[in-house]
């Protein structure tokens, strides 16, 4: 592409090569910009058109955007600037704008942005069901999404990102408290064999009977967090320890109802596992009493 004219501000140097003059397709955009973080490329495009011009052609063509990079509190009129062209992106992260985020700021992003692959909303509570359907529609290769502190996230919006995303692998809905184990049963019916990572924490009305039909239907499932999920017991740990063979971690810290016996199958295996058996929950206790601390021997 030929870079636009622009007016010199003053006197060039014989057989001098001004910034802008080096080939944009060439040189410009994969060796210059691509180095450039995105706060600094906001910044830039206020230079000139021509440098308005070349950052937009950048942007345009991203593959992954990280509202982080731009700063802890991007505006909406910069998230707007840096996204209204970009028609290729493959991963988009936008916990940052959690405060302000809308359906109208996002929706248009997601339907010119088929080929996503990661999404992350974290924490991004003025949205609604209407960015699922938006990802459902528009996204069919989404493999990561991150829907954490979601408290909007409910049954219905789960059903229909699970009935149109064939290639789901990763879900974070922590937090996402309107779930149920029914969301979660039919979660698992229909993308329970693609799901390798799955994170239901600090849900409490998750329990046995969802963790039960991941079990029966996730053979791929590697990590699974239920940190905080109160009515989940030992039969639905029993259940991951038989039919999960790909189970590499698993978070249980504050689910009082799983006891001991049903873990120690899956510490067997070597599974991670967040909270440590009672033996050595007793000796580290004792090893902090500093009466009993010389004396304790903790080979056991």
């Amino acid at each position: 592409m030929e870079p636009p004219m622009e007016p010199s501000g003053g006197e060039q140097e014989p057989g001098a090569v001004r910034f802008l003059d080096l080939p944009w397709e060439d040189v410009l955009l994969p060796h210059v910009l691509n180095r450039v973080p995105l706060r600094q490329l906001l910044r830039l495009q206020r230079v000139s058109r021509a440098f308005r011009a070349l950052v937009q052609l950048h942007l345009a063509g991203l593959r992954r955007f990280d509202a982080a990079q731009v700063g802890p509190q991007i505006p909406r009129a910069a998230l707007t600037r840096l996204l209204r062209d970009a028609e290729g992106l493959q991963e988009l992260v936008l916990a940052p704008c959690h405060e302000w985020l809308s359906d109208e700021d996002l929706v248009p992003v997601l339907s010119r942005n088929p080929q996503l692959r990661s999404v992350a909303l974290a924490g991004c509570g003025q949205l609604s069901r209407r960015v699922l359907g938006a990802l459902a529609e528009g996204c069919p290769r989404l493999q990561r999404l991150s829907l954490a502190h979601c408290d909007w996230v409910d049954g219905l919006a789960l059903r229909g990102l699970a009935d149109r995303c064939p290639v789901l692998e990763e879900l974070d809905l922590t937090a996402c408290r309107q779930l149920k184990d029914e969301a979660i049963v039919y979660l698992a019916q229909r993308r329970g064999a693609g799901l390798r990572s799955l994170s239901l924490a600090v849900n409490a009305n998750v329990g046995d009977a969802a963790v039960q039909e991941l079990a029966r239907n996730c053979p791929q499932l590697e990590h699974l967090d239920l940190t905080g999920c109160l009515r989940v017991g030992s039969d639905g740990v029993r259940t991951l320890a038989e039919y999960c063979p790909a189970l590499r971690s698993l978070r249980v810290r504050h689910c009082h109802h799983v006891a001991e016996p049903s873990l120690s199958r899956l510490r067997k295996r070597g599974v991670d596992i967040d909270v440590e058996p009672p033996l050595h929950q007793a000796l580290v206790l004792l090893q902090d009493m500093a009466c009993f601390a010389p004396f304790v021997n903790l080979q056991v």
